[in-house]
This record gives C-alpha cells, structure tokens and sequence, in this order.
C-alpha cells in the first residue's frame, strides 16, 4: 500500500520529518511510505497562480497516485503552520488531489499535549469544500515533548508509544479499505464486514517477527519455525509422507494451486513453470505477501467479494473462466473454502485449469458432441470475480 507522508513544516530541521522516517522505516512490512518536504511550495497567492509550477504538480501527482496520505503537523500558535496551511490552498485552488483521499493526522511538539490544537484545526481544513478529504476519526497520535522522545539512531524511545503508533497505522490500512469499499461499484458495496487484504491482522499460524513482502519470506519463516523438509516424515489425517514426497504430489496436479490463509496471506502455490507461462502468473518472491500486493487496486473490490463469499458460506466454492487465453484454451478459476472439521473458515484453495483437453478426451470417449449451437469460448459471459492469489503479478 502506496502512501505519502507529508512533513507539515518547511523549517531545515522537523521532528514531525523525523516521525514520518520513523513510520517509513519501521512499518514497512504494512506500507510504503514516501516522506514528502514543502520547503519549496511557494507561499499560496490567488493573484499569481503558480498551480502549474513544479513543486505543486509533483505533490499533485505523488497524493493521486498514492492510496492515503499522512500528515504530520507541529503546532505553532495552537495552529498549523502557515507553510502547510499554503500547501493545502495550492491543492485546494484549481487541483483537489485530497478529494476523497484518506487521510491520517499525527503530530509531534515541544509541548506536553503534543500537537492536540493544531490536529484539531487541520481536521476543520480538509474537510473544506475544495480539500474534501477523507480524514481517518479518532486515533489521535499525539508526540508530545518531541525533543526527548528518540535517540541517536531516530527510533522512539518508548516501547508503548512505538506500539499504539502501529496499531494507529494498521487501523488506517483498514480505514482505507473501508474508503475503497465506499468507492466500489454498485453489487461490491454489500459486504458484511471489510477485508483486510493487506494482512494487519494475525491468526494461530502467522509466523511473525518475519517481513511479509521479503523475497526471502520462505526461508526466513522456515528457519523461525525450525520448519522440516526434505526426507522428514509428516503424518496426515490418512497417511504419512516425506516432505519430498509432498512436493512431488502436489506439483503433479494438474492444476495450478494456490492457498491463502484466513488471515489474506499469500502461502503456497505448487511451483512448476515460470510466471510467464503460467494459467494465473505468480512468482517465487510473492509467496508471504498480503494478497493485496498480489493484485492490482482496481481488483480489491472482487477479491473481497470473492472471500466474503467464502468467509460467510454464502458459496462454498466461487468459479470464474477467463477468455483471455484464446480460443483453444478454457481455463476456468476455482475458489474453494477451506475449513476445520467444526465449519471454521481456514482459507481458499485456489485451482486453476484449462479444462479443454478433459473436455476433449472425454468426447472422443464417449463419441458425444457439444450441442445447442455455436460454442463461443473467446468472448462468453463475463464475471465480475477477478483471481485471489496472484494471476496479476505485482513486482515490488
């Protein structure tokens, strides 16, 4: 998840600068967080428009392609500064890049309360006609005697207020879903609750303290679960294989296999061809990531529709064909819920085919035929479901 930190100070030195490098570095494994200065947006004045001039386009361009945006203000006279004030005129004026954009306010100050005022009066100022940002209720982080609060290496001294600050952020990564579900087309808008497909959350089997969109995901979880491999012997509910033999039997499907778990983690798929020649495109590194990174934003609406589905027992099983592959292949996405032996929802098993070949043997078997007119297999009915596990690929 794309976002930007805007420093609400253009003084050379900010601890609210500070704050937003302390977000970026820290909570990297929840988002990407690009730290944006003002120093040089020039003071807002009507009669000298300078909307087109470059400091104002690139903070144009950086806040619409970013999926929230945070902002960090000190507090100058129970106010925000006048340099920030400015920049939101300049948004405001002939650009509305925070139209609709969630946004996120912390702030840091010499003062005991921390920047309590000016938080409040910035609310007052997005939620402007021409600003009309989304501003995330509540979950004030307030930093207040800023001077004492990190040390030399720029982390924050204190263990609990590190702690409430992720949990302000996570809240935030939901917050966004929530907006994105708002702006969903009509038929996306009824789910029962909000997905968290960036995977703040945690369940029985998430393995933590391990980077979920490290390449190296597999790896470093196998070595904090002390995970076997090879000729180890793993008991299942009806017989006992290798962890090679496991390997070997799930590659020889003949379907391509994903599995996310209830948390929206990205775990497995059966590795046997490269991205590129693929039904649904995944890769190595992907495994780990939140499914969000697995998919384009325009698709989040149809993959939370897809698991509540799931989730709910609305459908235990969501299918979906994709006609994109051509005229010979028809390649048909399966979403299967997976659950315990009490109904309790674990995750989705993913499977993807192209069914033709089947189709074709068993027609040459049995001598029937495909009736009731042309077979159009190119530009059949389209669905609204859009694949769960990766068939876009993201490179990060």
């Amino acid at each position: 998840m794309k976002i930007v930190g805007i420093v609400g100070s253009n003084a050379d030195f900010s601890y609210n600068h500070q704050l937003l490098e302390f977000i970026a570095k820290n909570f990297k494994s929840l988002i990407d967080v690009e730290v944006l200065d003002i120093k040089d947006v020039p003071m807002f004045n009507q009669s000298k428009d300078q909307t087109d001039s470059e400091p104002i386009q690139y903070l144009n361009k950086k806040i619409d392609e970013a999926d929230g945006v945070i902002i960090a203000t000190p507090e100058y006279n129970h106010s925000i500064p006048s340099a920030l004030q400015s920049v939101i005129e300049w948004l405001s004026f002939k650009i509305h890049p925070l139209d609709g954009k969630p946004v996120m306010i912390v702030g840091a100050s010499y003062d005991v309360q921390g920047s309590s005022r000016s938080q409040l009066h910035l609310r007052q100022i997005l939620d402007a006609p021409g600003v009309n940002a989304v501003v995330m209720p509540g979950n004030e982080f307030l930093l207040g005697e800023v001077h004492k609060a990190f040390d030399e290496e720029g982390n924050l001294k204190d263990a609990q207020t590190a702690q409430f600050l992720e949990g302000c952020i996570k809240k935030f990564i939901r917050f966004i879903n929530v907006v994105n579900i708002l702006d969903a087309p009509e038929g996306m808008k009824d789910l029962s609750s909000t997905e968290d497909l960036y995977a703040t959350g945690s369940i029985d089997t998430t393995i933590k303290d391990v980077d979920m969109m490290a390449d190296d995901w597999v790896e470093q979880a196998a070595e904090v679960t002390g995970a076997v491999e090879g000729n180890t012997y793993v008991k299942l509910d009806r017989g006992i294989l290798t962890v090679d033999q496991i390997n070997y039997f799930l590659k020889s499907m003949p379907a391509e296999l994903t599995y996310a778990d209830s948390n929206n983690q990205f775990l497995y798929y059966n590795y046997k061809y490269e991205a590129e020649d693929m039904l649904a495109s995944r890769r190595p590194k992907q495994v780990g990531y939140p499914l969000a990174e697995c998919h384009p934003k325009q698709a989040f609406s149809s993959v939370a529709w897809v698991i509540q589905q799931l989730r709910t027992g609305k459908q235990d099983i969501v299918r979906t064909h994709v006609p994109t592959h051509g005229p010979d292949k028809f390649v048909v996405h399966n979403y299967q819920a997976v659950r315990d032996e009490e109904g309790n929802y674990l995750g989705i098993n993913e499977y993807v085919q192209d069914i033709k070949p089947l189709i074709d043997w068993y027609l040459e078997q049995t001598g029937q035929q495909l009736t009731g007119g042309k077979v159009d297999a190119v530009s059949g009915a389209t669905s609204k479901v859009d694949t769960v596990s990766g068939a876009t690929v993201k490179d990060n």
